[in-house]
């Protein structure tokens, strides 16, 4: 089994000893939890629920793209979540991104998050550009 790291600066860094995306054997990509880091200042969003979703998600597709996936190709996400009264809220943002055959789901409710994120998603996606 080969391991390759996916790397970008299209999403914010890695800010501890793990990758922002591992591709297994050429076919996956695990991607690391995304939180609403804006690339750019490594700050995190300030705002609702729903912007910092559009920020998670737009993190998460920079990464797929590094990996030679997308999120057209993502087979599972993990939702974590500070408050699960804003489900409907992250999920609305979410739906837009996942329009047509979205992956599969879990969504958890968290005591806390890196920097008090309101949301963070890691994916798993299959790998279609080497």
């Amino acid at each position: 089994m080969e391991k390759k790291v996916v790397s970008t600066t299209a999403a914010p860094g890695a800010i501890g000893p793990y990758s922002q995306g591992i591709v297994a054997s050429g076919t996956l990509v695990f991607t690391a939890g995304q939180i609403p880091l804006v690339p750019a200042t490594g700050e995190l969003l300030a705002g609702d629920v729903g912007q910092q979703t559009r920020q998670v998600l737009e993190n998460l597709k920079a990464i797929l793209e590094a990996a030679g996936a997308s999120l057209g190709t993502v087979i599972k996400t993990t939702v974590f979540m500070k408050d699960m009264n804003e489900f409907a809220a992250m999920n609305a943002v979410y739906g837009t991104y996942f329009r047509d055959a979205p992956p599969a789901r879990s969504t958890i409710e968290v005591a806390r998050l890196p920097k008090d994120a309101r949301v963070e998603i890691e994916a798993v996606a299959i790998v279609t550009k080497a």
